[in-house]
């Protein structure tokens, strides 16, 4: 029920985000969820991934600084409120999210994709199970 996430530890500097993005698209490595959050000097790149083995080996060998990050993904409708339900859910059961961020499905399968680390992820997925919240697994988040 987990996720790979990458983090990538950037300079803060034009042009790097562009080498990154490229060394992954030269591999066939397709990007399905990102985000960014910088500091004046650096900053973290948090990716999902089609083949996270396969990022993985490639950050390597290119020497980059990175770590590799369970993490929770979940579908909802896409409709307002969704997203409200899950959170009060978790804020209910004293979860608290480290951070989050969300991408759309395709218009076939419209719905919107969140992806979320939190605290504790055992207990946050009793508690999206028992609220009937749809919990995505690898192979689908990958192939989106």
């Amino acid at each position: 029920m987990f996720i790979k996430q990458i983090s990538i530890f950037i300079e803060n500097k034009a042009g790097r985000l562009a080498e990154i993005t490229a060394m992954l698209a030269a591999e066939g490595i397709d990007i399905r969820a990102l985000s960014i959050s910088d500091t004046t000097d650096f900053g973290i790149l948090r990716l999902i991934v089609n083949d996270p083995p396969k990022a993985e080996k490639l950050l390597r060998d290119k020497g980059l600084t990175f770590s590799i990050t369970n993490v929770i993904a979940v579908g909802l409708p896409d409709r307002p409120g969704g997203l409200a339900e899950v959170m009060q859910a978790l804020a209910g059961s004293g979860i608290s999210v480290e951070y989050m961020y969300a991408f759309l499905t395709p218009q076939q399968r419209r719905r919107a994709c969140i992806i979320m680390r939190v605290e504790d992820t055992e207990k946050t997925l009793q508690v999206l199970q028992q609220a009937r919240v749809e919990t995505l697994r690898e192979e689908e988040v990958y192939s989106l």
